[in-house]
């Protein structure tokens, strides 16, 4: 019956616009789905982020039982020898950053606090001295700012109820992510019985034909993901490292905050570098104004290492994606995801690209009986008589 149906003059036509119209409906009602979507998968936030950290340390993992311990024996054949080494390296990795990190941080923003009427007054003189002007309503900033801290205080005073329910949640979700880190540990370790759990699901719903091709695919899906998290962290502790050591040797202040801001911001494409640089410069113009007009340039050099000469290196041509597709990627992805979305649209501008181009194009020219060589020929020969 449904070979019948296929043979119909009509079949094809009926099939495309059915299609048309869910996408239609989707993308007209992306917000209720979004809505929808957040509040079911809401159930499953636990068991979601212990898979995707995870599937972060995996390839740590990996690393540890292909390269480090391949040469122990048993030992090195030992999964969960090298899952192990993964958990407690990234257990040290955090310990690390928030020994090294966390006190600065806080003693950075007790002291700015504490003297943010000074910074303002300096600030001021600053810009009197260079012959700039800076008015609120005829009030000089120092006058508008003046007692900043006791407004601060007032302030916190008649909205503790607010500041206590935010300290609810961020203890909430500071315990959730412990369960889930406890949760991907187990993921990790039993990775392989999950793993071919999934093949035999996947082998029962789906056709042996199609099979092959599928496991294919989601095999390069993966490997864009892959590569994309680990040199991507990769480059961001490098420009990180590179900030710290700058700024130590220029004897600038909160050296650890500006260039963890800057490491973080550098995994944000396209304007993660600019928002960073910005942000740094602004805690600089208060500290000291002068450091701020070196931080500036060094900044702008630092990306250009980064954008032109570091990550070409270490993403090469993996990726391979246009400029203008990873922009779109970025809005886009933006819009719908927040943050997340922003950090994930390489990878998911990258698997669209290869999706288009070497899954639904060669499948849609198959169809239609087209050669690509023949009709890239015909293209270019339409090209020069245009010209």
């Amino acid at each position: 019956m449904r070979e019948k149906l296929r043979e119909k003059s009509w079949y094809a036509n009926a099939v495309s616009l059915c299609i048309a119209v869910v996408l239609y409906v989707i993308l007209t009602h992306l917000g209720v789905i979004d809505a929808y979507m957040g509040k079911f998968t809401g159930y499953f936030n636990t068991v979601i982020i212990g898979l995707i950290l995870a599937y972060l340390m995996n390839p740590l993992a990996k690393f540890y039982q292909n390269k480090v311990l391949s040469h122990a024996g048993k030992l090195g054949k030992s999964w969960a020898a090298a899952a192990f080494l993964a958990i407690i390296t990234t257990l040290l990795f955090l310990l690390f950053m928030l020994e090294t990190i966390i006190p600065q941080l806080i003693d950075s923003i007790s002291t700015f606090v504490g003297n943010i009427d000074s910074y303002v007054a300096s600030l001021d003189a600053y810009l009197a001295k260079t012959g700039i002007s800076l008015l609120f309503g005829g009030a000089r900033l120092t006058e508008q700012l003046a007692g900043l801290n006791l407004k601060i205080g007032a302030y916190i005073a008649s909205n503790a109820d607010v500041i206590l329910n935010v300290s609810a949640a961020a203890g909430k979700a500071l315990f959730q992510l412990v369960i889930a880190f406890i949760l991907s540990v187990y993921v990790l370790l039993a990775k392989f019985s999950l793993k071919k759990g999934t093949k035999r699901f996947m082998r029962a719903v789906i056709p042996e034909k199609q099979y092959g091709s599928i496991m294919s695919y989601l095999r390069r899906c993966d490997g864009i993901l892959v590569d994309y998290i680990v040199f991507s962290l990769i480059d961001s502790l490098i420009i990180g490292g590179l900030c710290a050591i700058f700024m130590t040797v220029a004897g600038m202040q909160y050296v650890g905050m500006v260039s963890l801001l800057v490491g973080v911001t550098n995994l944000i494409p396209n304007f993660g570098p600019l928002i960073g640089g910005a942000i740094g410069a602004f805690i600089l113009l208060l500290v000291h104004p002068v450091d701020a007009l070196i931080f500036i340039p060094f900044v702008l050099v630092l990306q250009f290492f980064d954008g032109y000469i570091l990550k070409p290196r270490l993403f090469g041509n993996k990726l391979g994606v246009s400029g203008l597709l990873i922009l779109a990627s970025v809005l886009v992805c933006g819009n719908i995801w927040g943050i997340t979305g922003i950090l994930l649209a390489i990878p998911i501008a990258a698997i669209l690209d290869f999706t288009v181009r070497d899954v639904i194009l060669p499948t849609l020219e198959k169809r239609r009986g087209i050669v690509p060589e023949d009709a890239e020929a015909k293209d270019a020969a339409e090209a020069e008589k245009d010209e």
